[in-house]
C-alpha cells in the first residue's frame, strides 16, 4: 500500500508516543492501524493494548496533538477501535517484540 509522504510524517510524529506500561512506541507496538491525509485532514485509526488500558484517553490525545504539530495538518480526527483486536505477535515490529520477549 502506498502512503504519502504527509501520512509517513504523521507516523513520525506518532512513532514519539510511548506506550507507558511497555516502555515501547505505538507505532512499533502496531496500535496504529490506519493514517489517512486528504486535503490536509488527518484520520488516524488506532486502538490500545486493552479495552481497559487506563491511559487511554491520554495516549489518543497524544495522537491527536502529535498530528497537530505538523504545520499543514488543519483537523485531526483520532478514532479509537477494537476490531480487530489488537496482537503483539501479529502486529508489533519485530523490534518490540523482542523488547517484550515474545520473539
Amino acid at each position: 500500500m502506498m502512503t504519502s509522504l504527509q501520512e509517513d510524517l504523521v507516523m513520525e510524529n506518532l512513532r514519539q508516543i510511548v506506550d507507558p506500561e511497555l516502555g515501547i512506541n505505538i507505532v512499533d507496538l502496531g496500535l496504529i492501524y490506519e493514517v489517512k491525509v486528504e486535503d490536509n485532514n488527518v484520520k488516524i485509526k488506532m486502538t490500545l493494548t486493552s479495552p481497559g488500558c487506563p491511559v487511554g484517553a491520554v495516549i489518543q490525545g497524544q495522537c491527536h496533538a502529535a498530528a497537530k504539530k505538523l504545520p499543514w495538518a488543519e483537523e485531526v480526527n483520532v478514532q479509537l477501535v477494537w476490531i480487530p483486536r489488537w496482537d503483539p505477535k501479529t502486529m508489533a515490529s519485530e523490534e518490540a517484540k523482542m523488547d517484550l520477549g515474545i520473539l
